[in-house]
């Protein structure tokens, strides 16, 4: 009889190496591996034939980069979505586009299951599994993690040398790392404590550290339209070569470095180092051009619902109603978000350095000290101040008056 078929969310790292040989002791699957490529860059290299001696039938290797970027990244981008203030969601919005391909993929060849390598304690396990409960409810989902007795990374590497499966990692270094063409995070090992401070020069990836930087700031341009990001320094890109340049840019510079203590969706808080220059530069320039073309009011509830886009985001929830309503919220307020932002870089410092748009809401006339009677008259302020006071002074009235009765 053929056997029954399982997806695996495959990486090449140390949990998804032994989770092929986990699969075929335990439920006698035929496994077939899926590696989405969101830009790991040289992780992808070699991964089928480490996949095939680890058990595996088949891999797939699906470039998903320019459907990440133009689908998942920019949307986010646009919402102006900050996970408590810091986190700029790298591996949150990495997980639904995969999760999707991994639903497109067991359609394909007939699978009965999806497995990852998320933790039990983690958010990832939430955020594959709630894509796959919004795409294909049928599937069944295995979390080897919530079932085996591994309990850590150092039993992983104990499982792995006993069967002779070729892992990527040492106990000497055990960061947990995910590595997108968005940012790179960095967890566990000394970081697990928040009082060390990161090592820098053993840490990073993408960032050189802002100390080591060049002494002479970095000016870039970037152009929008309609809320997305077009053009570097002038030089139409698309949108992989176009983060891809930033990161380049940035991480030269020490920008888009963070280290966050932040709150899990299980419960538990975390530490960790990340790493996102190219994106912390989108941020703000988009962050820039929008001070110049949104009114007050619009800026004011796109910042509340900012605050609820990166929770969904961050929740797993990309694939709800409420989601793909706030985009559409977040897309109208987009369309005069057109023109370009100057920035300076300089030791891990981003500085707004000039913007202009054909939709500026800046109007110099106005906003000059200089006469502008024809548009705004001093005089008109009195009046309005009077109305926009009128409820404090009713108030100070009554108060005065409460105080003469009383005594």
């Amino acid at each position: 009889m053929e056997k029954e078929k399982v997806i695996l969310a495959y990486s090449g790292g140390l949990d998804t190496s032994i989770i092929i040989s986990w699969l075929k002791e335990n439920y006698g699957y035929d496994v077939i591996c899926v590696c989405g490529d969101v830009g790991q860059g040289k992780e992808t290299e070699g991964l089928e034939e480490r996949a095939l001696k680890s058990g595996a039938s088949k891999l797939y290797l699906e470039d998903l980069r320019e459907e990440y970027v133009r689908d998942f990244i920019f949307p986010t981008l646009k919402a102006g979505a900050v996970y408590e203030g810091k986190y700029l969601l790298g591996t949150s919005h990495a997980r639904p586009i995969i999760a999707k391909r991994l639903v497109e993929i067991a359609r394909k060849e007939g699978a009965v299951a999806i497995c990852h390598g998320a933790t039990g304690k983690g958010n990832d396990q939430v955020r594959f599994e709630l894509t796959v409960k919004a795409l294909a409810p049928d599937l069944k989902i295995i979390a080897p993690w919530r079932i085996w007795d591994i309990k850590s990374r150092e039993d992983a590497i104990d499982y792995a040398e006993a069967r002779g499966i070729e892992i990527p990692v040492t106990k000497s270094d055990l960061y947990s790392r995910d590595r997108n063409i968005w940012h790179i995070s960095h967890e566990g090992m000394d970081l697990e404590d928040p009082a060390n401070m990161p090592q820098y020069d053993n840490l990073l990836k993408l960032t050189v550290p802002p100390m080591k930087t060049p002494d002479e700031p970095k000016y870039v341009t970037i152009n929008f339209e309609k809320g997305v990001p077009v053009a570097v320094d002038g030089e139409k890109l698309g949108p992989v070569q176009l983060v891809e340049k930033l990161n380049e840019i940035g991480g030269a510079y020490g920008v888009g470095l963070v280290d966050i203590v932040e709150d899990r969706l299980v419960g538990m808080k975390s530490r960790g180092v990340y790493e996102t220059p190219g994106g912390s530069i989108l941020y703000a320039a988009h962050k820039e051009l929008e001070y110049l073309c949104l009114d007050r009011q619009t800026q004011s509830f796109k910042a509340q619902a900012a605050v609820k886009f990166s929770e969904l985001v961050y929740d797993g929830n990309w694939f709800t109603p409420l989601r793909e309503a706030l985009s559409a919220f977040v897309d109208s307020t987009q369309e005069t978000v057109t023109g370009e932002v100057r920035l300076m870089l300089y030791k891990g410092s981003i500085t707004p350095a000039g913007a202009k748009s054909p939709y500026s809401l800046y109007n110099e006339d106005i906003a000059s000290f200089g006469d502008s009677k024809d548009l705004y008259s001093h005089k008109d302020a009195e009046g309005f101040i009077n109305l926009f006071g009128l409820p404090l002074k009713v108030r100070a009235m009554m108060l005065e008056k409460a105080n003469k009765e009383n005594k």
